[in-house]
Protein backbone atom coordinates (compact mmCIF):
# COMPACT_ATOMS: atom_id res chain seq x y z
CA UNK A 1 0.00 0.00 0.00
CA UNK A 2 1.00 3.59 -0.45
CA UNK A 3 -0.43 6.99 0.28
CA UNK A 4 -3.43 7.95 -1.88
CA UNK A 5 -5.11 11.17 -2.95
CA UNK A 6 -8.88 11.43 -2.67
CA UNK A 7 -11.68 13.59 -4.02
CA UNK A 8 -10.86 16.59 -1.85
CA UNK A 9 -7.73 17.33 -3.92
CA UNK A 10 -7.87 20.80 -5.46
CA UNK A 11 -4.71 20.40 -7.53
CA UNK A 12 -2.64 22.94 -5.58
CA UNK A 13 0.56 20.93 -6.23
CA UNK A 14 1.99 21.14 -2.70
CA UNK A 15 2.32 17.36 -2.58
CA UNK A 16 4.08 17.28 -5.95
CA UNK A 17 6.69 19.78 -4.79
CA UNK A 18 7.48 17.95 -1.53
CA UNK A 19 7.62 14.35 -2.81
CA UNK A 20 11.30 13.25 -2.81
CA UNK A 21 10.80 10.52 -5.41
CA UNK A 22 8.41 12.12 -7.89
CA UNK A 23 5.56 9.75 -7.07
CA UNK A 24 2.89 12.50 -7.24
CA UNK A 25 1.65 13.89 -10.52
CA UNK A 26 -1.18 16.00 -11.86
CA UNK A 27 -1.95 19.28 -13.58
CA UNK A 28 -2.43 22.46 -11.58
CA UNK A 29 -6.07 22.81 -10.57
CA UNK A 30 -6.85 19.16 -11.25
CA UNK A 31 -6.85 16.16 -8.94
CA UNK A 32 -3.40 14.64 -8.45
CA UNK A 33 -2.47 10.96 -8.17
CA UNK A 34 0.24 9.01 -6.39
CA UNK A 35 2.06 6.26 -8.26
CA UNK A 36 2.09 3.44 -5.70
CA UNK A 37 5.06 1.81 -7.41
CA UNK A 38 7.19 4.90 -6.67
CA UNK A 39 5.79 5.95 -3.27
CA UNK A 40 8.19 5.31 -0.36
CA UNK A 41 5.60 6.04 2.37
CA UNK A 42 7.48 9.02 3.80
CA UNK A 43 4.20 10.84 4.55
CA UNK A 44 5.38 14.28 3.45
CA UNK A 45 2.51 14.61 0.97
CA UNK A 46 -0.04 14.01 3.72
CA UNK A 47 1.52 16.52 6.10
CA UNK A 48 1.71 19.24 3.43
CA UNK A 49 -1.80 18.83 1.97
CA UNK A 50 -3.94 21.80 3.06
CA UNK A 51 -7.16 20.05 2.01
CA UNK A 52 -6.73 16.81 3.94
CA UNK A 53 -7.14 14.95 0.64
CA UNK A 54 -4.45 12.35 1.30
CA UNK A 55 -4.78 9.07 3.17
CA UNK A 56 -1.97 6.96 4.58
CA UNK A 57 -1.41 3.30 3.65
CA UNK A 58 -4.04 2.29 6.24
CA UNK A 59 -6.71 4.56 4.72
CA UNK A 60 -6.49 7.12 7.54
CA UNK A 61 -6.82 10.75 6.47
CA UNK A 62 -3.63 12.73 6.94
CA UNK A 63 -3.66 16.00 8.84
CA UNK A 64 -2.02 19.17 7.55
CA UNK A 65 0.95 20.25 9.65
CA UNK A 66 2.67 23.55 9.05
CA UNK A 67 6.11 22.74 7.68
CA UNK A 68 7.83 24.76 10.39
CA UNK A 69 6.26 22.34 12.91
CA UNK A 70 7.57 19.15 11.30
CA UNK A 71 9.87 17.30 13.70
CA UNK A 72 13.55 17.03 12.86
CA UNK A 73 16.09 14.34 13.75
CA UNK A 74 18.21 14.82 16.87
CA UNK A 75 21.31 12.72 17.33
CA UNK A 76 22.74 11.36 20.57
CA UNK A 77 26.45 11.35 19.84
CA UNK A 78 27.13 9.21 22.92
CA UNK A 79 25.11 6.37 21.40
CA UNK A 80 26.00 6.96 17.75
CA UNK A 81 28.44 4.44 16.31
CA UNK A 82 29.07 6.41 13.09
CA UNK A 83 27.60 3.73 10.83
CA UNK A 84 26.04 6.19 8.31
CA UNK A 85 22.83 4.18 8.08
CA UNK A 86 20.74 7.23 8.96
CA UNK A 87 22.51 9.34 6.33
CA UNK A 88 21.91 6.69 3.68
CA UNK A 89 18.25 6.22 4.72
CA UNK A 90 17.34 9.89 4.24
CA UNK A 91 15.28 10.34 1.05
CA UNK A 92 15.66 14.15 1.21
CA UNK A 93 19.46 13.94 1.46
CA UNK A 94 19.46 16.55 4.22
CA UNK A 95 21.75 14.54 6.53
CA UNK A 96 25.51 14.48 6.13
CA UNK A 97 28.43 12.89 7.89
CA UNK A 98 30.32 15.58 9.82
CA UNK A 99 33.89 15.35 11.05
CA UNK A 100 34.27 14.40 14.69
CA UNK A 101 35.81 16.81 17.14
CA UNK A 102 37.07 14.40 19.79
CA UNK A 103 40.86 14.84 20.10
CA UNK A 104 41.22 11.29 21.45
CA UNK A 105 40.02 9.90 18.15
CA UNK A 106 37.80 11.92 15.89
CA UNK A 107 35.02 9.95 14.38
CA UNK A 108 32.30 11.17 12.06
CA UNK A 109 28.76 11.71 13.24
CA UNK A 110 25.45 12.50 11.50
CA UNK A 111 24.41 16.11 11.12
CA UNK A 112 21.19 17.70 9.87
CA UNK A 113 22.80 20.01 7.34
CA UNK A 114 19.71 21.22 5.47
CA UNK A 115 16.85 21.37 7.97
CA UNK A 116 14.45 22.96 5.47
CA UNK A 117 14.75 19.91 3.22
CA UNK A 118 13.87 17.45 6.02
CA UNK A 119 10.59 15.62 5.34
CA UNK A 120 10.04 14.47 8.95
CA UNK A 121 9.69 10.93 7.60
CA UNK A 122 11.57 9.36 10.50
CA UNK A 123 13.41 6.88 8.30
CA UNK A 124 16.64 7.84 10.07
CA UNK A 125 15.06 6.89 13.41
CA UNK A 126 13.67 3.61 12.07
CA UNK A 127 16.99 2.54 10.57
CA UNK A 128 19.33 3.47 13.44
CA UNK A 129 20.53 0.18 14.97
CA UNK A 130 21.44 1.71 18.33
CA UNK A 131 18.59 4.18 18.98
CA UNK A 132 20.81 7.25 18.62
CA UNK A 133 18.25 9.20 16.58
CA UNK A 134 14.98 10.72 17.75
CA UNK A 135 12.54 13.11 16.11
CA UNK A 136 11.79 16.37 17.90
CA UNK A 137 10.02 19.58 17.02
CA UNK A 138 12.09 22.75 17.00
CA UNK A 139 11.39 24.90 20.01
Amino acid sequence: MSYAIGDRCNGCGACTRVCPVGAVSGAKGEAHVIDASLCIDCGACGRICPEGAITDPFGIACVFVKRTRWPKPRFDRRLCMACRICVDACPARCLVEAAGDDPAGPRPYPLLKEAKRCLACGFCVQECPVGAVAMAEDS
